[in-house]
């Protein structure tokens, strides 16, 4: 066999078998590896931004959450009792004092019905009232607004209103305001 692979007689040298194999051998070559990384990089760069945004809006959320369902708590209580019950600031979870990131409690008479932690650190909560106060009708004097961010960023807020007619409303923006 002549002008194919294999020297003339058929007989194949060490070397040239040896050369055979290595071009038949699979693998990556650095350039590929150092591609792949780089591909690998520029997502992360995307990836990792929004995790860290979806994170702070579901904590927003928990805490807004939280202290709606306080303001809800204190108009049911207002009116089952049919008194005035307070959503305060407390700073010690007995008394109204402090402002809302220190915590809030409800408050009917002397007695805490529910009492909520601090913020978590780096969140602050603040607004035009540190004490709401809720009538036997459940509804309250004034609209109260309260604006909720996290201290270092400023691209997610919630701001929770209770409206005059005593129910709480949690909106995702950057405008404070007192609607009904």
């Amino acid at each position: 066999m002549t002008g194919g692979r294999f020297p003339a007689g058929g007989v194949i040298h060490a070397q040239s078998a040896a050369s055979e194999r290595r071009r038949g051998q699979q693998g990556f070559t650095l350039v590929e590896i150092m591609v792949t990384i780089a591909i690998i990089g520029m997502v992360s760069m995307i990836a990792i931004p929004a995790f860290s945004n979806s994170m702070l809006s579901g904590k927003l959320a928990s805490i807004a959450n939280s202290f709606a369902s306080s303001a809800q708590l204190a108009r049911s209580e207002a009116i089952k009792r049919n008194g005035t019950v307070s959503l305060c600031a407390s700073s010690n979870g007995s008394s109204c004092s402090g402002g809302w990131t220190d915590g809030w409690i409800v408050l009917a008479g002397s007695s805490v019905i529910s009492a909520q932690p601090a913020l978590p650190s780096g969140f602050q909560m603040t607004g035009n009232a540190t004490d709401i106060q809720f009538k036997s009708t459940g509804l309250v004097d004034t609209c109260t607004s309260l604006t909720l961010k996290k201290t270092s960023d400023n691209s997610q807020q919630r701001v929770l209103t209770i409206s005059t007619t005593g129910r709480p409303k949690i909106e995702k923006t950057t405008a404070t305001g007192c609607g009904a």
